[in-house]
């Protein structure tokens, strides 16, 4: 299982930069989409972190509160090489309140906390912001274009080298290696690196249908039978037929077109695209029976994105991005279709 094999939407520009020259220059703001309403069982926080991962603050917040780790939940995990901003909701029914001044993790601080009637659950997340300093770029030449037919024409929504972990012993990243046994019949006993390992196998055969579909010119362009995700919901159809009404609406942002999370039961796409579908899963049919095997359900995930609010800026060689993306989805994506990073983070533990 290789990872640097898929296409780019647009030609590639061959500019080298630095990402991650610091933690600040990768900030990462989380976007929960409601307010807590300021009572309930559920302290909500909304914590600063740098160099920590979200699942080892959840761990911290839980020792300081003297709760179990399942009292602490999160929306989503937050790059450990990143400045990041998330909630954390934490269970205390009839309890009072703790002094947060005095939670002295390096690396975080809770900035603000305040209850609210339901916990946070994993998942349940508008987007992220981001704001981006792209550093010791080789050239200038041709980026302020290629932001500009970005917001036009979006990106591929493959999900990021993160998703496949560490590349320090192994080009294929960590979590693939470990997929790679557990399709050997090796048993991970890790809770953690087996979730992370599940992850990154079906969000490598999702890649691997993203990009089949560019290589073959569908990316945004419908087969017959496509999948449709209704934009901004979890919401699906398929469009058995494809009308001017399916190609307007996909070109208004209305709907996007989608592939396959793979796992067990019948794809809900039809005719032309379920037989491009099929037809790839074949070619990676041990993986495709693993995760079915593993108990997993058919999904889907849209094969565009698109970059909301993008705006950038120059100074001297470096460049600052600052756009938001749906939750789940990655800035890596976009920032590949504008130059090769160098990220002085993703090799290291």
């Amino acid at each position: 299982m290789k990872i640097e094999h898929w296409l780019h939407q647009y030609p590639k520009l061959n500019i080298l930069g630095q990402l991650k020259s610091s933690a600040e220059d990768f900030q990462v703001t989380e976007i929960l989409g409601y307010e807590p309403i300021g009572e309930g069982e559920h302290i909500y926080l909304w914590v600063r972190k740098t160099g920590l991962n979200t699942a080892y603050l959840a761990e911290q917040i839980a020792k300081f509160t003297r709760l179990p780790l399942r009292a602490v939940t999160y929306a989503g995990r937050k790059d450990k090489h990143a400045q990041t901003e998330q909630w954390f909701s934490v269970h205390l029914p009839g309890k009072g309140e703790f002094d947060w001044t005095q939670f002295n993790e390096p690396g975080a601080k809770v900035l603000k906390s305040i209850r609210h009637n339901k916990k946070l659950r994993t998942g349940v997340l508008k987007g992220n912001r981001f704001n981006i300093n792209l550093r010791q770029l080789s050239s200038k030449s041709g980026i302020d274009e290629r932001l500009q037919q970005i917001i036009q024409s979006g990106v591929p929504n493959y999900f990021g080298s993160q998703r496949f972990g560490n590349t320090l012993h192994d080009p294929r990243g960590g979590n693939l290696v470990l997929a790679d046994k557990m399709i050997n019949g090796e048993t991970i006993r890790n809770r953690n690196k087996r979730s992370m390992a599940i992850s990154a196998l079906r969000s490598w055969l999702f890649n691997e249908m993203l990009h089949s579909r560019l290589r073959s010119g569908y990316l945004n362009k419908p087969l017959p039978g496509d999948v449709m995700q209704l934009a901004g919901s979890n919401s699906f159809f398929c469009a058995q037929q494809i009308d001017n009404s399916i190609t307007q609406r996909i070109q208004q942002r209305d709907i996007y077109l989608s592939a396959p999370l793979w796992g067990k039961g019948n794809l809900a796409s039809e005719y032309d695209a379920l037989q491009f579908e099929q037809d790839l899963a074949q070619q990676y049919v041990t993986i495709a029976q693993t995760l079915e095997n593993l108990g997993l359900n058919q999904e889907r995930r849209a094969i565009n994105l698109f970059p909301h609010d993008l705006e950038w800026s120059w100074t001297n060689d470096a460049l600052n991005l600052i756009f938001s993306l749906p939750s789940g989805t990655f800035a890596t994506s976009v920032l590949r279709e504008l130059l090769d990073v160098q990220d002085n983070n993703l090799a290291k533990a």
